[in-house]
């Protein structure tokens, strides 16, 4: 950031060179001899992929590497989030479900080609998360390798996964808390349970999962990153450890069985109702079946949330789910993927996302991941040319943009009546600056066909009013300008209705939703963009754009969104939504 100071913690160096040192070492470990018993595959492939890596298209992190008949380590990777996934293994899964010859040879050759050069300590691949994630993998497809390889491939693949568990266990520590830890402790005990003569490496490892698992899952169930694709991925590998120690008749320990039956409830309440997750703080909608079968291997009785489920609102009636950000947003060192969407929402109709965020676009590069943290790119209403949160330095946190000037004051109150469920909730975020408060107040009706809502600007006491005086002396009393924006999925048809009055929204689904607003703004259709993960460029679509300017202490906005009079309340959606299949096989010859 231009104009900022960073001074990077001088440990940052060391700890470099240390985990390379302990990369460089671990090769004195002894070798595996074999498998304690026959691993079960749990990560799920796609097949469409799997038949793609062979054919040599290479998609990951949103770009797109065509090489033909080259092994995968003969790549340039266009950028380190490639680099990453090349050596995270996560494609074995989808190499595992095409499941043909070729997706095995690809398999066992790229396997040990990684081991031949970068089996001793070099490369990318030595970091404690990412060595967590390739073991997982090696272990879940263990048969896949070894199905068919001579004497010397399978000394050298047992080899190198003792090297690998020997590194994790002197460097797991390293890994940032969170996802990258749990990773790299889940592979650590993953080889200490299934490989012969590595069982040393089991009791530590559970002790270490056992204090993450305290620490890192709070009473209610939730994380500091308040990212529900990251919740998901780390229940999953919880999910993954539990039934690896019982496929060997341990259990898990106290805090690891209670952290799943913690966040299980909360998983559920932030499941729209297509199945899909909220997309919220930098996170997707989560790989498809991924929530279900963890959910299914959890083993962990549906029940309801009081109040929110780690910091969001659900509302939820008929075919609709309504999914609010009403918690302040990570700070420190989880808010270095956080968004500025305090009192954004996300609604669903069926099977059919209506109303979303823009999303992550980490994958599309900085700029783009940097406009979709913004208070813009939500489901929300911000000042023009402000968010609720807004980017900056961090000090002691090296370089990078993290979410800092946080709303002070973030509340959220819920009920339920005749009428429907409710939401009210505010926070200060626009109140150093322009001394405002946002009050968004939210109610679905019983039947799921009406989303109603009221969003308030305004400055409650006198010191917040001499602050909107002064915002105003500063505009030359012209207002200050602001704008309630409705992002639409790009499967969702939206047009100008009713002169200008209203928005219609045409579903797949055949539904037809109506955007009406109380006349108090200027309406109008904008460009929007969806980022989502796994594609090559943000796909286009639209947002409606509420538009209007406080003038005085209080500025109150109503809208309403409603099913159209002549849709059916029942409806049977049989088109079969995108897949992740669907997709690759789209997007390269």
């Amino acid at each position: 950031m231009a104009g900022a100071r960073h001074s990077p913690p001088a440990s940052r160096p060391r700890g470099n060179t240390m985990i390379r040192l302990q990369a460089r070492l671990a090769g004195f470990a002894r070798p595996a001899s074999g498998f304690v018993s026959q691993p079960e595959p749990r990560s799920i492939g796609s097949y469409a992929r799997g038949r793609q890596l062979c054919a040599g298209n290479f998609l990951f992190e949103g770009a797109l590497v065509e090489a033909p008949d080259t092994p995968i380590w003969d790549l340039d990777p266009p950028g380190p989030a490639f680099a990453a996934a090349l050596h995270g293994f996560t494609w074995l899964d989808d190499l595992a479900a095409a499941g043909d010859g070729a997706a095995r040879r690809c398999a066992q050759d790229w396997t040990l080609g990684w081991i031949a050069r970068y089996g001793r300590g070099r490369g990318p691949g030595w970091t404690p998360d990412l060595t967590g994630r390739r073991l997982i993998r090696w272990v879940h497809h263990a048969l896949l390798l070894l199905n068919g390889l001579d004497g010397e491939g399978a000394r050298a693949l047992y080899g190198s996964l003792a090297r690998q568990t020997r590194f994790l266990s002197r460097t797991w520590r390293r890994a940032q808390p969170g996802l990258p830890r749990f990773e790299a402790l889940t592979g650590l005990l993953y080889a200490g349970l299934s490989l012969t003569g590595l069982d040393r490496y089991t009791a530590p490892a559970l002790r270490a999962l056992e204090r993450e698992c305290a620490g890192q899952i709070d009473a209610d169930g939730g994380i500091p990153s308040r990212t529900p694709e990251e919740l998901l991925d780390i229940f999953t590998l919880l999910t993954w450890a539990e039934a690896t120690l019982r496929e060997v008749g341990r259990e898990p320990g106290p805090a690891h069985r209670a952290a799943i039956e913690r966040i299980a409830p909360v998983l559920r309440a932030l499941r729209h109702a297509d199945g899909g997750l909220a997309r919220f703080h930098g996170g997707g909608r989560g790989l498809p079946g991924r929530l279900d079968q963890a959910l299914a291997e959890a083993g962990v009785r549906p029940r309801g949330i009081k109040g929110l489920a780690m910091g969001y609102a659900r509302l939820s009636a008929g075919r609709s789910t309504v999914i609010v950000d009403a918690a302040p947003p990570p700070v420190r060192a989880a808010a270095r993927q956080a968004h500025a969407s305090t009192l954004a929402f996300e609604l669903t109709s069926g099977r059919r996302p209506v109303i979303v965020n823009c999303g992550a676009g980490g994958s599309f590069g900085p700029d783009w991941r940097k406009a979709g943290r913004a208070t813009q790119s939500h489901s929300a209403l911000g000042l023009d040319g402000l968010s609720s949160s807004r980017l900056g330095a961090l000090h002691g946190r090296g370089q990078g943009l993290w979410l800092v000037d946080t709303p002070a004051t973030v509340e959220a109150r819920q009920e339920s009546g005749l009428g429907g469920h409710g939401l009210t909730a505010w926070h200060d975020g626009y109140g150093p600056t322009h001394g405002l408060t946002h009050v968004r107040q939210l109610r679905l009706a019983y039947d799921g066909r009406a989303l109603s809502g009221e969003d308030t600007l305004a400055a409650f006491d006198e010191d917040e009013r001499a602050r909107f005086d002064r915002a105003m002396d500063g505009v030359s009393l012209q207002g200050i300008g602001f704008s309630i924006r409705f992002h639409l999925h790009p499967d969702v048809d939206a047009a100008i209705d009713m002169g200008g009055a209203a928005v219609s929204l045409a579903l797949k689904s055949g539904e037809i939703w109506v955007l009406r607003h109380d006349g108090a703004a200027e309406l109008r259709l904008a460009p929007s963009v969806y980022l989502e993960k796994g594609r090559l460029k943000p796909r286009a679509t639209k947002q409606i754009v509420l538009s209007a300017r406080v003038m005085d202490y209080a500025s109150l906005i109503t809208w309403t969104l409603a099913k159209a009079q002549d849709t059916p309340r029942a409806l049977r959606d049989l088109e079969p939504a995108a897949t992740d299949e669907a997709l690759v096989l789209s997007q390269t010859p």
